[in-house]
């Protein structure tokens, strides 16, 4: 089992940093335009115009930061910060009394947020080498934990949602936006490296992604959002396309696929006395 998570985290790794050379992608988003897709899963023109031109990676599948109510002094941590969009959201509204952590296990999408962090000027965002498995951070550190579009690519879910708790402070909020499944897709296309990479083949059904969330101690698990992406936008992206070619699937057939995957915003509490 621990050979093929290791697989797993080595391929996604492979696959994100070719994706940080490129400056873009489409983690089952669509590629018509970055901007037109982040503003289709969540973003405003305002808040993509407010960090650095390179920051906006299109991987996401929602604005976590969006709901997550941040305060001013807040410590947040970004579980899978990819090239630093959502931290530096965060960290205009943590401020400066604040202090906002991406945590990346792909050294390329490090070194393009640590270049966005200089260009934007940010003296309250970090970024650390570390898989989102084991985080590089203290116990009962963080305030808020946000993740977009990440959580499904880890081939150890539960232990995530576990070290999501160890490291938030008691009354601590976790705020992810994610994709899972409404029902089982093809076995032909969870076993695909290019649909996993591209945030399908790792999704988990729904109501597993929020018993794990669940069983690692947190209350008041909620969905505040749930959609399903459009279609166009889907068949649009280059991964998909890929994926379809390789394993001959129809656009009807992918349609019947696709209508199987929503996007969840969830929130969650972990307990003031643990």
């Amino acid at each position: 089992m621990k050979n093929n998570e290791a697989k797993v985290r080595e391929m996604v790794r492979e696959g994100y940093g070719k994706i940080a050379k490129q400056k873009s992608s489409c983690c089952g988003c669509g590629c018509d335009s970055i901007t037109n897709v982040s503003e289709q899963v969540g973003y405003t023109k305002v808040e993509l115009k407010s960090v650095p031109e390179g920051a906006d990676l299109n991987l996401g599948c929602g604005n976590p930061v969006a709901l997550a109510s941040l305060k001013e002094g807040e410590i947040v941590i970004d579980l899978g910060s990819g090239g630093g969009l959502d931290c530096f959201l965060a960290a205009n509204k943590v401020g400066t009394k604040g202090k906002v952590i991406g945590v990346d296990m792909t050294a390329e999408m490090l070194d393009q947020a640590r270049a966005n962090c200089r260009k934007g000027k940010f003296t309250n965002v970090e970024f650390r080498l570390g898989e989102i498995e084991n985080l590089p951070v203290a116990d009962n550190t963080a305030d808020v934990i946000i993740s977009n579009c990440v959580i499904n690519l880890s081939p150890n879910k539960p232990r995530v949602f576990e070290e999501a708790y160890r490291v938030l402070r008691p009354n601590g909020r976790l705020m992810i936006s994610d994709m899972v499944l409404l029902k089982e897709i093809p076995e032909a296309i969870v076993k695909n490296v290019e649909a996993y990479i591209g945030c399908i083949a790792g999704a988990e059904k729904r109501q597993d992604y929020l018993n794990q969330i669940k069983r690692a101690g947190f209350n008041k698990v909620e969905i505040l959002e749930e959609n399903k992406l459009p279609f166009e936008v889907l068949v649009s992206d280059a991964t998909a396309q890929q994926v379809m070619k390789q394993l001959k699937i129809t656009k009807k057939k992918a349609k019947e696929i696709f209508g199987s995957v929503v996007s969840i915003k969830v929130t969650a509490t972990k307990p003031k006395q643990t």
